[in-house]
């Protein structure tokens, strides 16, 4: 992964923000299924006409919160980056560690525990907003890395796909994995030597 220093944070609105904090917190508590853009407005201490003038409907909302926190844990590795190391090993711990804390995120397992089918669109049918975020700084960070001679030859924007692809699956079913013979840290460990020997020249 790549700098996102040069890249401001999505949104920066303080009012939306607060609508989004909002509307996190009714998630957490109720779910997807029993907040409405009513309760956000409630939540949010606005009327809820200020609510609908921002999103038209619970789907778009939940579009723009989901960007928010993903971009939010994307920018969170990019800043614990030790731009000393290694192209490799900066982007493989880059992934690694963006992988752990989606997979811990607090939305994300309220999602996944109460309302799963949230995530298919962006497993079966299209691409989201943080997903080409990252592809983004994947693939430039692989492009740079390349003319450097640290990453081997290949399509960076194919590479990077293919690195993303692989990282779903230790986001979304990497609990699958675990169990008494193998544990999570040892689970992860197999992304990083994956990653590793895609990327090496």
């Amino acid at each position: 992964m790549t700098s996102l220093r040069n890249n401001p944070p999505t949104g920066g609105d303080q009012p939306r923000d607060g609508y989004l904090d909002a509307a996190r917190a009714c998630i957490l508590d109720v779910g997807w299924r029993r907040t409405t853009l009513t309760e956000v407005a409630r939540r949010a201490g606005v009327s809820r006409m200020t609510i609908y003038r921002t999103w038209s409907d619970m789907p778009q909302l939940l579009g723009d919160l989901m960007t928010r926190e993903w971009t939010g844990v994307v920018q969170s590795a990019v800043a614990a980056e030790d731009p000393a190391q290694p192209a490799v090993e900066r982007m493989v711990e880059g992934i690694v560690g963006t992988v752990r804390v989606l997979r811990d995120n607090e939305l994300f397992l309220r999602i996944i525990e109460l309302d799963p089918e949230l995530i298919l669109p962006y497993v079966f049918s299209r691409r989201g907003r943080s997903q080409d975020l990252i592809l983004s700084i994947t693939c430039d960070a692989i492009a740079t890395s390349q003319a450097a001679g640290e990453v081997r030859p290949g399509n960076p924007v194919a590479i990077a796909r293919g690195l993303l692809l692989a990282a779903h699956g230790f986001v979304l079913s990497a609990h699958t994995m675990v169990d008494d013979d193998v544990t999570a840290d040892e689970i992860d460990a197999e992304l990083s030597l994956l990653l590793t020997r895609v990327l090496r020249p």
